[in-house]
C-alpha cells in the first residue's frame, strides 16, 4: 500500500481548466473541463426523456455523475447581451440553480446512459414527451462547484457526497484577475497622507487611449479616502508624528461607512515604516477584514505605483480569500498552495492577492522551461494559445534564465511586484473575428467559456477556433464535444458578403478565414519580437515552445513568420502550465529601494541589506514547511540605471566593477550605446531564495503506439485550396516515426497542426519536434493590391515599429518631460514624407512632422547612410522652439537599381529620396 497521496497540479484559465494529476503509484493522468465547470455531453439518437445516453463517458467513475444537474444546450439560459459573458468568474452555469434542473439519479458507467429525474421537456421534436430531441443534441452537466474541485472528484472516481481526504493541491487561478478586470473586489479605504489622496487618481499624467474622442476614466478600486495629518522627511526622518487618536476616529468613520479592506500609504513609508506600521495596529483594532501596508507590500520607491499595489492588494485579499475558504470547504484536509506571479509556490493561507495576477501563465513559463531543457534545448520562446488570450516569454541558460519585471500595468492599475517577463496579446482562440467597415480585426474581445466559440452551438460569435474548424485545421471528430462547422460556415458566408461589398473586394470565405488566421498570427509574432528582438536577442536562436489547446494549430506558421526553424510539442504540451505549477519550487522574493551611486562607498550599506533581506526569506520558507535542506542558494540582483535616467536593468550582484561592466553590457545591446562618463545609481536591492519541494519529481512515461499506425485522412485548406491530409493518433506513433506536412497530429488535449514544408519527428521521450527545411523559408509574395486583410496587416507591423520607438526613447530618457510626462511622438514616413503610421502619441506633434521631414529633404538635397538630423525651427514643420525632432533617413542595404532614372513626372523630392536609396524616414518629436 502506497502512503503517498493524490497530487493535483491545476491551471484555471480564462476559458478551460487544465490539470496534471500524479496518482499514489506514480502515474501521470491529465484531464481538461470548462472553467465554468460543466461537463459537455451528446446524447445519443436513442436518448429519452427519462435516459439520455453519451457512449463517450462510457469508462467514467461508477456513478460519478449521480446528483449532478443536467441541461439541453438547445434550451439556453437567458442572457444580459449577445456575446457577453455573464460568468467570467466559473462558479456555474450563468443563471442557473443546480436545483431547478433534472438530476441524475443513476449513471450506467457501462452504457453511458444517464438516468434523471424529473424527465427532460425538450423543445422541438420531442412533442410527444418519449424523445430527448434530435440525434445528437448537447447537454451540461454541473453541480455548483468550482471546476478544479469537479476535476479532482473525477480522476479520483468519488461522488458528490464522498469525501475528497488528504491531498495536494497546487493551484494557479486567474480569480484575483477576474475580480480586477470586472472591478468586484472588497470595497476599500485608502488611508494616506494629509494632502495626497488623490495623488493615485491623478497618476503619472500617462494617456493610453489618446485618440479616443471620448474618454472614460478608469472605475477606481478606492471606494473612501481618508487623510492622516503625518509627515515624514524624503530621508524618513519625522516632521509630524501620527495623532493617534485622530486616526481611531477616522478609521471608526472608515468602517461605519461599510469599507471592508484598508489600503494604507503614507508617503516615504519605504524610508522609515514607522507611521505606517502605527496606523495599521490602529485599523486592526477598529476590525477590518483586511489592512494591506505599502512597507510590507512594495517596500519600493514611488509612492503612485506603490499606493497602487497596496490599493491592488486590499481590493483583491477579500476575493481571494473567499476563493481559498471554498476551496477548504470542498477539500478540509488538502494542503493546498498557489502559484505567484513570479513563478513559485506558497502556501495558500500566506500568500499575498496582488502576487496572484499571472498566477496561470507563470506556471507556464516554469512548464515551458521544464520540458525544453529536458529535451536538450537551453533557449526558448514559450508560445502559450488559450482561449481568451496568447501569452509568450522567454529564457535562457543560466545565470540569465527566467525574465522578471517588476513594474506592470494591469486593467489599468500600476502593479509593483516581482512577476515573470510574460508579454500578453487579446488573439487566442476565443478571440472575435469582425469586419469594422474597412479592414479585418481579430480580438481583443474574446467569447470566453460562455457562450464560446460559434461551432460550440451556444449562440457565440465568429472566433479564431471557427475559423480553424473551418479550415480543417480542428478535426470535429475528436474534439472533446460537438461542433457545428455548418453553423460557422454559414456566418463566415453572411461576413464575406458584409466584407466584399464595403471593402469592394472579391475575398472568398477560404480566403476570409485565412486572413482572420493570418492577422492573428501576426499579433502574435509581435509579441514575441517585443520579448525577444526588441531587448537584442535573435529569435532564430530559440526553438519554439508551444502550449495551450491551440497553440500548436499556428506555431508552424509563427515560427515561419519568425525565420524560427524548430518547435517543440512536449506529449504535456495541451496541459504544460499545469505541469509547470507540478514542477515549481516554493519561492519568495523580496525587494528593497535604495539610492545610492555604484561607487566603494556603496558596499557598506549594500551587504547588511542583502543579509537583512536573505534571514527574512529563510523564516517565510520555514513557516511554509520547507526545512533548510532544501533551501537554494540565494539570488540576489541589483537594479541600475544612468544618474537621471528613470528605467532600470536588473544585474546580478557581485563585485562593483563586474556589476558595471554587466550593466553596460546589457544596456548597449538594449538601447546600443553606453554613457562611459556617467554615473551608475543603485536604485532597489533584490534576494530570491527558493526551497526545492520534497514532493517527487514528475517524469512524462511516453508508451508508444501499436506497432502499425492506423492511416487515416482529412480535409485541410492548404494555400488556400481544400486537400485530403493524413491525419495521425499521436498515441499511436511509434518513436522516430515521421510526419512530413501537411498534415494533423491529434493529441488528448490539442491538435497539431504540421505545415507544408516542416516535418515532426518523435523521440523516445514522447516529444515531437517539428523542424522547417529550406523551402519554407521562402519569402512571401505579397500583392500590391490593398484588401482588407493587408491593410489590417500592414497597419499592426507599421504601428508596432512606432510603438517600439516610443518605448526605446521613453526608456533612455534623462529629461523628466520624456521618461514621466510622455511628452513625446514617433512616426514613420515614405521616402516622399507623407505619413506611413504613428504610435498613439501627442497629435499636435504627429500633425506636423510630415512637413518637418519635407522640409528637410528640400533643405538637405540627398542623404547618406547613418546620417541623423536634429531640427527644432518652428518655420520648417515645427510646433514650438522647444520642440526638438529627431529624423533619420533609413536605406536599403542592397539596392539593384540605385541610380536608375526615375519616370517622367517624378517631383524633386521623389526623384530625391529616391535616388540617394531612401527606403522610409522615421522621427520621433
Amino acid at each position: 500500500m502506497n502512503d503517498r497521496p493524490w497530487q493535483f497540479f491545476i491551471d484555471v484559465g480564462g476559458t478551460f481548466t487544465d490539470i496534471v494529476a500524479l496518482r499514489p503509484d506514480g502515474r501521470l493522468l491529465t484531464y481538461k473541463l470548462l472553467s465554468t465547470g460543466v461537463v459537455r455531453g451528446l446524447a445519443a439518437p436513442d436518448s429519452t426523456s427519462g435516459c439520455l445516453v453519451d457512449r463517450s463517458r462510457i469508462g467514467d467513475p461508477a456513478d460519478f455523475w449521480v446528483g449532478y444537474s443536467l441541461r439541453l444546450l438547445a434550451q439556453p439560459e437567458p442572457r444580459s447581451s449577445a456575446g457577453a459573458n455573464p460568468n467570467p468568474t466559473g462558479d456555474a452555469p450563468p443563471g442557473s440553480d443546480p436545483t431547478s434542473f433534472p438530476r441524475v439519479t443513476r449513471f450506467d458507467t457501462s452504457t453511458g446512459r444517464f438516468h434523471v429525474d424529473p424527465p427532460i421537456q425538450a423543445a422541438g421534436s420531442a412533442a410527444d414527451g418519449d424523445s430527448a430531441g434530435d440525434p445528437g443534441l448537447a447537454f451540461e452537466l454541473f453541480s455548483g462547484e468550482d471546476a478544479p474541485i469537479v476535476a479532482i472528484r473525477f480522476l479520483m472516481g468519488l461522488r458528490l457526497d464522498e469525501p475528497i481526504g488528504s491531498i495536494l493541491v497546487r493551484l494557479g487561478t486567474t480569480r484575483a484577475t477576474n475580480a480586477l478586470l470586472e472591478r468586484k473586489g472588497s470595497k476599500v479605504g485608502l488611508v494616506t497622507t494629509k494632502g495626497f489622496g488623490d495623488v493615485l487618481k491623478i497618476g503619472h499624467q500617462e494617456r493610453p487611449e489618446l485618440f479616443k474622442l471620448h474618454i472614460r476614466k478608469r472605475r477606481e478600486l478606492t471606494a473612501r479616502v481618508v487623510e492622516i495629518d503625518e509627515r515624514l522627511g524624503a530621508d524618513g526622518e519625522i516632521l509630524r508624528a501620527v495623532h493617534e487618536d485622530r486616526a481611531l476616529q477616522q478609521l471608526r468613520e472608515l468602517r461605519r461607512a461599510g469599507v471592508e479592506s484598508v489600503a494604507l500609504c503614507l508617503l516615504h513609508a519605504h524610508v522609515n515604516p514607522k507611521h505606517e506600521e502605527i496606523v495599521a495596529r490602529i485599523a486592526e483594532t477598529v476590525g477590518f477584514e483586511h489592512v494591506s501596508v505599502s512597507s510590507r507590500v512594495a517596500r519600493m520607491e514611488g509612492f503612485v505605483s506603490r499606493g497602487d499595489t497596496t490599493v491592488v492588494d486590499a481590493y483583491l485579499s477579500g476575493v481571494l480569500r473567499s476563493y481559498v475558504a471554498s476551496l477548504r470547504r470542498a477539500m478540509p484536509d488538502a494542503r493546498l498552495q498557489l502559484m505567484t506571479s513570479a513563478g513559485g509556490l506558497v502556501d495558500a493561507m500566506r500568500v499575498s492577492a496582488k502576487d496572484t495576477i499571472l498566477s496561470g501563465p507563470a506556471g507556464g513559463v516554469i512548464g515551458c522551461a521544464h520540458v525544453a531543457r529536458k529535451a536538450g534545448f537551453e533557449q526558448g520562446i514559450g508560445f502559450d494559445m488559450g482561449g481568451t488570450s496568447t501569452d509568450v516569454s522567454r529564457f535562457d541558460p543560466p545565470p540569465g534564465g527566467l525574465e522578471y519585471r517588476f513594474e506592470t500595468v494591469h486593467a489599468g492599475v500600476r502593479v509593483k511586484t516581482p512577476m515573470l517577463a510574460i508579454e500578453t496579446v487579446a488573439a487566442g482562440g476565443g478571440s472575435l473575428c469582425r469586419f469594422d467597415g474597412q479592414k479585418l480585426t481579430v480580438g481583443p474581445d474574446s467569447a470566453g467559456a460562455d457562450p464560446g466559440p460559434a461551432c460550440y452551438g451556444r449562440g457565440g460569435p465568429l472566433t479564431v477556433t471557427d475559423m480553424n474548424v473551418f479550415l480543417g485545421r480542428i478535426v470535429p471528430d475528436y474534439f472533446p464535444f460537438r461542433l457545428d462547422r455548418d453553423l460557422v460556415q454559414r456566418r463566415l458566408l453572411r461576413l464575406r458578403d458584409q466584407v466584399n461589398k464595403a471593402a469592394c473586394s472579391s475575398l472568398s470565405p477560404v480566403e476570409l478565414a485565412e486572413g482572420f488566421i493570418r492577422i492573428a498570427n501576426a499579433d502574435m509574432a509581435s509579441a514575441i519580437q517585443r520579448i525577444s528582438l526588441a531587448k537584442g536577442y535573435d529569435v532564430r536562436d530559440y526553438v519554439l515552445v508551444t502550449f495551450g489547446g491551440a497553440g500548436a494549430q499556428h506555431a508552424c506558421a509563427l515560427a515561419h513568420m519568425l525565420g524560427m526553424s524548430r518547435v517543440l510539442c512536449s506529449p504535456l504540451a495541451g496541459v504544460l502550465s499545469a505541469l509547470g505549477i507540478g514542477v515549481a519550487d516554493v519561492k519568495r522574493i523580496e525587494q528593497q529601494s535604495m539610492r545610492r551611486v555604484l561607487d566603494a562607498e556603496a558596499a557598506s550599506a549594500v551587504e547588511p541589506l542583502f543579509d537583512s533581506m536573505t534571514r527574512s526569506l529563510e523564516r517565510a520558507l520555514s513557516d511554509d514547511g520547507i526545512g533548510a535542506a532544501y533551501w537554494m542558494e540565494p539570488v540576489r540582483t541589483m537594479d541600475l540605471c544612468y544618474q537621471g535616467q528613470g528605467t532600470t536593468i536588473t544585474v546580478p550582484a557581485g563585485p562593483f566593477g563586474q556589476v558595471r561592466a554587466d550593466f553596460e553590457r546589457m544596456h548597449r545591446q538594449l538601447y546600443g550605446y553606453v554613457h562611459a562618463d556617467r554615473s551608475v545609481e543603485i536604485r532597489a536591492l533584490r534576494v530570491e531564495l527558493s526551497g526545492g519541494s520534497p514532493s517527487p519529481v514528475l517524469q512524462t512515461v511516453f508508451q508508444a503506439g501499436a506497432a502499425t499506425p492506423q492511416m487515416r485522412t482529412t480535409e485541410m485548406v492548404v494555400h488556400g485550396r481544400r486537400r485530403s491530409v493524413p491525419l495521425y493518433v499521436r498515441d499511436e506513433l511509434q518513436s522516430g516515426q515521421k510526419v512530413t506536412g501537411p498534415a494533423i497530429v491529434i493529441e488528448s488535449t490539442s491538435t497539431i497542426v504540421v505545415d507544408e514544408g516542416w516535418q515532426a519527428t518523435l523521440r523516445a521521450s514522447g516529444d515531437l519536434i517539428l523542424t522547417a527545411s529550406k523551402s519554407a523559408k521562402k519569402r512571401e509574395t505579397v500583392s500590391t493590391e490593398a484588401d482588407p486583410i493587408q491593410i489590417e496587416l500592414f497597419h499592426r507591423r507599421f504601428a508596432a515599429t512606432a510603438e517600439q520607438m516610443g518605448t526605446v526613447l521613453r526608456r533612455t530618457a534623462l529629461s523628466t518631460n520624456v521618461k514621466e510626462r510622455l511628452d513625446y511622438s514617433c512616426a514613420i514616413f515614405t521616402p516622399e514624407g507623407d505619413l506611413v503610421a504613428n504610435a498613439p502619441h501627442i497629435p499636435v506633434h504627429l500633425g506636423a512632422m510630415g512637413e518637418c521631414v519635407k522640409a528637410l529633404m528640400e533643405d538637405v538635397g540627398s542623404f547618406e547612410p547613418g546620417d541623423v538630423y536634429v531640427t527644432n525651427d518652428p518655420y520648417r514643420g515645427g510646433s514650438h522652439v522647444n520642440d526638438v525632432t529627431v529624423i533619420t533617413p533609413v536605406h536599403e542595404d542592397h539596392r539593384s537599381d540605385a541610380g536608375a532614372p526615375r519616370p517622367k513626372g517624378a517631383t524633386p523630392l521623389e526623384r530625391r529620396s529616391t535616388d540617394s536609396g531612401v527606403l522610409f524616414f522615421v522621427a520621433s518629436r
